[in-house]
């Protein structure tokens, strides 16, 4: 237990005495950032995948009705017409659609749901990777300075990652709330 417990200290860079995490801790707190910043890119495919026509059907998707959920929460039905002429496939569409809109569209392969395609598709998938960039933009840093190296290119090369994921969030919610 005593092992365990002295693991638990470390020496800052500085040569100062601190509590924080061991070589264990470490590589703990690591991992967990990464699957942080990484899981929202790899639940992102899908998205990405209807969005760029790859999967789904595509078609036009006309929102029929949003009714109040209550706290700001909207559920919205649509019809959705595939662009081969099929028939009208009734179909929960975005919750921050409004009643009318008519936009070209994605049907799921599971085909309850239809999902915007083309430029403001794409740009609204990207709006999770993005969050995940930008959260990833600081772990060099942090990593470098476990490390004891230099670590001014981290922290710019940090800023432009964040700012990266953050620019990319923006345009991917203007993309999805237009």
């Amino acid at each position: 237990m005593s092992d365990f417990l002295s693991d638990l200290q470390f020496v800052t860079p500085e040569g100062k005495n601190g509590r924080g995490p061991g070589r264990i801790g470490r590589v703990i707190l690591i991992l967990l950032w990464l699957a942080l910043g990484i899981m929202p890119i790899v639940f992102s495919v899908p998205d990405f995948q209807l969005a760029t026509g790859r999967l789904g059907t595509p078609g036009t998707l006309t929102v029929e009705s949003c009714e109040s959920l209550g706290k700001g929460r909207y559920d919205c039905k649509g019809l959705f017409l595939p662009d081969d002429g099929g028939p009208a496939v009734p179909v929960a569409a975005s919750p921050d659609s409004t009643a009318g809109d008519v936009t070209p569209a994605q049907l799921t392969p599971e085909g309850d749901r239809a999902v915007p395609n083309g430029t403001r598709g794409v740009l609204a998938a990207m709006t999770l990777p993005a969050l995940g960039l930008g959260c990833l933009g600081f772990l060099p840093y942090v990593i470098a300075y476990w490390a004891g190296t230099r670590r001014r290119a981290a922290v710019w090369g940090g800023w432009a990652v964040t700012t990266l994921g953050l620019i990319g969030v923006i345009v991917g919610m203007v993309a999805a709330y237009s």
